[in-house]
């Protein structure tokens, strides 16, 4: 029987790729990418020549027999995603549980995630977390954001930048304007910044200066 790796990817910076990252995806049958052109650039700077297969949110429903098939009959499989650990608001979950369901050994590597760096450079307490990824874009919103209004933990959330302004508001509605809040876009790229005030403080920042890139919104839980 073959193996399945997860595989994380540097999320801007090709220097978080880990030496152990490049072992496994030199040594693998093939490469599950979530998009091949962009892995492409990321294989062909490592002088990576595995073969890839395209696996994303709209194909992986029927890939994953036939992958627990061919891991089965003895392929090493390795799963990359455009960008940080596969399965964290990305593809992965599906083939994840069938090949533990099939009793296939998964191997999941240490690597770049951008939850983490945004949650500790946030300054907000990182002892009991709950990571939401993307907020529901409008059926279950209003019903979410009420439930963790409550929420003594800090919360993650990932937006885009064309949302984030509107997430913002929400924050300020239904968490209270004086909520700490930290903003961290484009984690370790040219332009990383990280902007840290009030849910009102952060709003007006952005309102006045539209955001661009990945974005990762850290939350204070409600004071106990």
């Amino acid at each position: 029987m073959g193996k399945l790796y997860i595989v994380p990817t540097p999320i801007g910076n090709l220097e978080d790729m880990t030496f152990r990252a490049v072992s496994v995806l030199e040594s693998a049958d093939y490469i599950l990418a979530e998009d091949t052109r962009t892995s492409g650039k990321l294989l062909k700077h490592f002088k990576i020549t595995t073969p890839m297969q395209s696996h994303h949110m709209h194909n992986e429903h029927k890939m994953v027999d036939r992958l627990v098939e061919r891991i089965k009959n003895g392929e090493t499989i390795a799963l990359i995603s455009d960008a940080g650990t596969p399965a964290i608001s990305d593809p992965g979950f599906l083939l994840t549980r069938a090949c533990v369901e099939n009793n296939i050994n998964v191997d999941c590597l240490p690597g770049a995630t951008a939850f983490v760096p945004a949650l500790v450079n946030s300054g907000l307490p990182n002892d009991k977390f709950i990571f939401e990824g993307f907020l529901p874009v409008k059926k279950g919103r209003q019903t979410r954001l009420k439930l963790l209004a409550e929420d003594t933990r800090t919360l993650i959330f990932y937006e885009s930048p064309h949302k984030l302004i509107k997430t913002l508001g929400h924050f300020c509605e239904y968490f209270g304007e004086d909520r700490p809040v930290s903003v961290s876009r484009e984690l370790t790229k040219l332009y990383e910044e990280t902007i840290r005030g009030t849910a009102k403080q952060v709003l007006e920042h952005y309102t006045n200066k539209p955001p661009k890139g990945e974005i990762v919104i850290v939350v204070g839980g409600k004071a106990k």
